[in-house]
């Protein structure tokens, strides 16, 4: 444990920081979850919406710092490549 007051309050932020990055993480996997069911249903204005909604989501993500602009833009990619697909899956 640390004996520093400044080291101490930077512990607490680090874990504050922490369970945001999490969160925001943790959302975008239950975003690509939404979007995979809507594909396999096989509405289109479902699977446009859900789209719509986890591209904004992770833009959100990369915005706050809680995910790598590289790993936003490769995961939007793979929506894309998702959303574009048949329902064949």
């Amino acid at each position: 444990m640390a004996n520093i007051a400044s080291q101490k309050k930077r512990i607490l932020r680090s874990e504050r920081e922490q369970t945001e990055n999490r969160l925001l993480t943790s959302t975008v996997k239950t975003y690509f979850r939404r979007l995979e069911s809507a594909v396999t249903e096989g509405d289109a204005s479902k699977v446009e919406a859900e789209h719509r909604a986890l591209v904004s989501k992770i833009d959100k993500a990369v915005q706050k710092g809680g995910m790598h602009k590289n790993t936003g833009a490769r995961k939007k990619s793979k929506a894309a490549r998702l959303a574009a697909a048949p329902a064949a899956k």
